[in-house]
């Protein structure tokens, strides 16, 4: 029983990836982002693919009684690994030239687990949270989806041919039950588990599911709607709920979740109801709408690499984004018509697109396996760019010690010292835990990235930052006597852009009190180390120093002395952090103690100026995190604080 053709799918598949495309571009107008919902074109995906396969899967089950595995996923290896597999080739050279080796490990890492259909499983653990402006740098983080996908064809065609065999009456009901238990664990995953419920297919099962009901219904049915008024105006709402979605959801809010429902009710009123005289049916069919269709997969390949290597040689801009898209379009393209086409035209043999398909994997497990064992091949970069290795920091009982893992060292001391914050803080343990502990004091870590400590302060539509977590920390610290706390993080992130956060500035307000309040509550029986805000960088420091320098030095770095100083000039320092100084400067008391990091970096070579680096060190990790280097040039101004404590303590 052959599926007829709809082009209106093909225009719906070009208003995901369109959508898709846009978020991924960050467009902003009059300061303003419109498409922040452009991520729900994947959620679009998924419900057309559910309609697709299970349409496929059910009419040859009603035809024939059977279901052949072979064909299907003959169907399926020939329609997504050529041109995922041809991308990935296509990259390497450029993740080569472009990427720093924690990244370059990254995007091996990242290919290795899309080559086993589980990349959603790579991604779903931070830094990888769909969405921050570094996830827009590794370049195949969107294969999660097509994970996604390939999961749902490896367990799907089994299940429902279970089910139509043997419990064939029951068969819609169990679709229906999937989909509700789906919906349901998806809207408490959002809550309570949102990186892991934004990546796994239970959980994105209920999107391909209401795409599979459809299918089911217009099966057994012999036919979709047939009431004229309804087709009329269905299509329409539908396209409106797609375009709310769209222009109107962002990347803060709980997602997939309830409502999410919104833009999947939108694709299923146009799939259900769309029919050839129908205006918006008739937009959908145009060659414009179905050409972006057609090579809507490609598009969707192609994309992200492209930007996030735009972004990693940081020439991605509104001036170059035009000259990006005409690469993607271009690329798209020639990948639709000499290597998508091929690969499906059932002429050319499956057993030969087989061996040219394993060939090309090998070769890429390969490659990318030797790229993480040679530790992201860290001689293409000059020696002052060597910062890259793992460093691992263990409590006394062993416990892996960073973001959202309190740690304790040297247990046996009664003196104590806490570090608190978020990221920023997180940089400086692994040095200062050794000045700390030889000084015989106890180390006492609570580190929480993207989590500065304002004990008031939940972030909107944030599972991370509750006021669970800062009540517990509140509790800990105040049962504390005689100890030290160093505190600090992003300040200027938070102060300048609050309204991302909390509209309401009384609300606001009341959170900087409390934060004050506290500090001076926390002061009354300990002492108090502040730490000021570290000066930050436009651009990925290392990644600006590394596309600097011209490739033929790269691999002669013993006669490589770098004197074209990236540097931030103190004047944009002082007005960014303007904010900052005045909360800190506000805290006042006998146990308070300030270091201010830009006493390190500032007006030390170039006047008026912070470097980032000199001749022989680099001092961050990207824009704002620190370098080890950079770590111990601020933890030598937190020890000469700690003399000071020590002094004014006999």
């Amino acid at each position: 029983m052959k599926i007829t053709y709809r082009p209106e799918i093909d225009g719906l598949r070009a208003i995901s990836v369109v959508a898709v495309i846009l978020y991924h571009a960050q467009i902003t107008i009059f300061g303003h982002q419109p498409f922040k919902g452009g991520f729900i074109g994947v959620d679009i995906f998924f419900v057309i693919s559910g309609y697709l396969i299970t349409s496929i899967i059910l009419r040859e089950l009603v035809a024939t009684g059977s279901f052949s595995f072979k064909h299907f996923y003959e169907r399926r290896i020939r329609r997504i690994l050529p041109a995922l597999l041809f991308v990935m080739l296509a990259s390497l050279p450029f993740a080569w030239m472009y990427l720093l080796p924690n990244s370059f490990i990254d995007f091996s890492k990242s290919i290795l687990s899309s080559l086993g259909f589980s990349s959603n499983f790579y991604f779903r653990y931070p830094p990888h949270t769909y969405g921050p402006p570094s996830t827009f740098l590794m370049p195949f983080l969107h294969t999660w989806s097509l994970s996604v996908e390939e999961q749902y064809y490896i367990l799907f065609p089994i299940v429902l041919l279970i089910t139509f065999k043997y419990f064939r009456k029951y068969l819609i009901h169990i679709l229906i039950l999937g989909f509700v238990i789906s919906l349901g664990l998806a809207d408490w995953g959002s809550r309570n588990h949102p990186s892991l419920n934004f990546y796994v297919l239970p959980t994105r099962m209920w999107e391909l599911l209401a795409g599979s009901i459809l299918a089911y219904f217009e099966i057994t049915k012999g036919y979709r709607s047939k009431y004229q008024a309804f087709n009329l105006v269905m299509p329409s709402i539908g396209l409106f709920l797609i375009g709310h979605s769209i222009l109107f959801f962002n990347d803060k809010m709980f997602h997939p979740s309830f409502y999410t429902l919104s833009p999947i009710i939108g694709v299923c009123l146009i799939i259900w109801f769309s029919y050839k005289d129908e205006l918006i049916t008739k937009i959908l069919s145009t060659k414009l709408f179905v050409g972006i269709g057609l090579i809507s997969y490609s598009l969707y390949l192609w994309h992200y690499p492209i930007f996030a290597f735009g972004r990693a040689v940081e020439i991605f801009s509104k001036d170059v984004l035009i000259y990006l898209l005409i690469i993607t379009i271009t690329l798209s393209i020639f990948t639709y018509y000499f290597i998508e086409r091929p690969a499906r035209n059932k002429n050319n043999k499956f057993q030969t697109i087989a061996i040219i398909i394993i060939i090309l994997v090998f070769g890429l497990l390969v490659l990318n396996s030797k790229i993480i064992y040679q530790n992201g091949y860290q001689k293409r970069m000059p020696k002052i760019l060597d910062i890259y290795k793992d460093k691992v920091l263990r409590d006394d009982n062993f416990t892996r010690c960073g973001s959202d893992v309190e740690c304790y060292f040297n247990k046996s001391s009664n003196k104590k010292i806490f570090i608190i914050g978020d990221s920023l803080m997180g940089n400086l343990i692994y040095d200062l835990k050794d000045k700390v502990v030889n000084l015989n004091y106890q180390f006492i870590t609570f580190i929480k990235n993207g989590c500065l400590y304002f004990p008031d302060f939940t972030m909107l539509n944030s599972t991370r930052c509750t006021s669970d977590y800062f009540n517990k920390l509140e509790n800990i610290l105040l049962k504390e006597s005689d100890s030290i706390f160093i505190l600090g993080g992003k300040f200027n992130f938070y102060l300048l852009n609050n309204q991302n956060f909390i509209s309401d500035k009384n609300v606001f307000s009341n959170i900087l009190m409390s934060f004050r309040q506290s500090l001076l509550k926390l002061s009354k029986k300990n002492k108090i180390i502040i730490i000021y805000p570290i000066p930050e960088s436009e651009h990925n420091i290392p990644k600006k120093l590394f596309n600097s320098i011209p490739k033929e030095f790269l691999l002669i770095k013993e006669y490589l002395q770098i004197k074209n100083y990236i540097t931030i000039p103190f004047r944009d320092f002082k007005e960014k952090s303007k904010k900052s100084f005045e909360l800190l400067n506000s805290i006042k008391g006998k146990n308070i103690y300030r270091v201010y990091p830009h006493k390190a970096f500032c007006n030390t070579i170039i006047k008026d100026q912070c470097l980032t680096h000199d001749d022989k060190y680099i001092f961050y990790r990207d824009n704002t995190h620190l370098s080890p280097k950079g770590a111990e040039m601020v933890n030598n101004l937190i020890l000469e604080e700690l003399k000071k404590i020590k002094l004014q303590s006999k």
